[in-house]
């Protein structure tokens, strides 16, 4: 079976090799037509090319197997690697719309239509060609930094078919001021894609909580085992592809520690099995004892729907 590590470096190498071929081609077509949309997307693709870079550094990184000074894993340097591609949107954004509104007071026009929409044409085609990889690694690795890559790639396409309109209706409709008004549209668009795409970047270098209904799956699969009278302190997080969750249970207080650690053993082996590759530490209590207070002493297991505080028998 191929592995995520190679799944996620093919999508970094795919989406070089398309940006490549995308910078040699829009180069030229910005060069023959003066579009400054056409410029925007060339702006855009070059980032495009960088991003790629720092996206398989980031997975390459984070596919690294943890170390001494790194026991956790490396996987937050997908997140790193997510929010330089942000940086580097976002001042694409920035730069295209200065250009756009320089245009539009000067009043100049593009030249040369038909070569930039035949450019563009050709840009979509292996856009949609690497969205569609993107999309099965995403689907089998759960990439972050291949996920924001491929939001980027997204607005490239949306991109590109604003530069075929932009030409065409300046130059076949002769609606004077299209070209830059489309590209102040492309910077906004690109501000957009940037900001939606630091979120889950920032949530994981924040360390945030799983999203509820994973909670709640999670909670499910623990609450199965009988051995159990209850669960609190629940902390959960992502780094990259991998999980990590830890948790106290309360079990019958005159059970032995090796009858204890077998209990805990099983449970890992059943959310193991729901949910591959994580990483769990438990800490199991006498039932009764709970030393935390406020939301980390309540019982998880007793709030499911349809438990009791005996939830263990679920």
């Amino acid at each position: 079976m191929t592995s995520a590590a190679t799944l996620n470096r093919s999508a970094a190498l795919a989406s070089i090799t398309v940006a490549l071929l995308l910078v040699g081609l829009k180069a030229w077509a910005a060069l023959a037509t003066g579009s400054t949309a056409m410029l925007g997307s060339l702006a855009d693709t070059v980032l495009d090319l960088v991003a790629s870079m720092a996206t398989l550094l980031g997975v390459w990184v984070a596919a690294m197997p943890d170390d001494d000074n790194h026991r956790f894993g490396h996987g937050k340097a997908e997140a790193l690697a997510a929010m330089f591609q942000v940086v580097l949107i976002s001042l694409s954004a920035l730069t295209l719309a200065a250009r756009a509104l320089g245009q539009w007071a000067a009043g100049a026009r593009p030249e040369g239509a038909s070569d930039g929409i035949v450019v563009s044409a050709i840009a979509m085609a292996a856009t949609l060609t690497l969205l569609a990889w993107q999309r099965h690694v995403i689907r089998k690795t759960g990439s972050l930094a291949i996920a924001t890559d491929h939001v980027h790639y997204q607005s490239d396409l949306a991109l590109n078919l604003a530069v075929i309109a932009a030409l065409a209706l300046d130059q076949y409709a002769h609606i004077p001021g299209a070209d830059p008004v489309f590209g102040l549209g492309i910077a906004l668009w690109l501000g957009w894609g940037a900001w939606k795409a630091s979120q889950e970047a920032i949530e994981q270098l924040m360390d945030h909580e799983w999203p509820e209904d994973k909670k709640q799956r999670f909670l499910e699969v623990v609450a199965r085992h009988p051995e159990l009278k209850g669960l609190h302190d629940l902390r959960t997080r992502t780094s990259g592809n991998r999980d990590f969750v830890q948790f106290h249970v309360s079990v019958d207080p005159v059970m032995t520690v090796r009858a204890a650690h077998d209990v805990m053993d099983q449970i890992e082996d059943k959310l193991m099995a729901e949910f591959p590759g994580i990483e769990i530490l438990i800490h199991p209590d006498p039932e009764g004892l709970v030393n935390e207070t406020g939301i980390a002493a309540q019982d998880l297991l007793a709030d499911l729907e349809g438990a009791s505080p005996q939830a263990g028998s679920v």
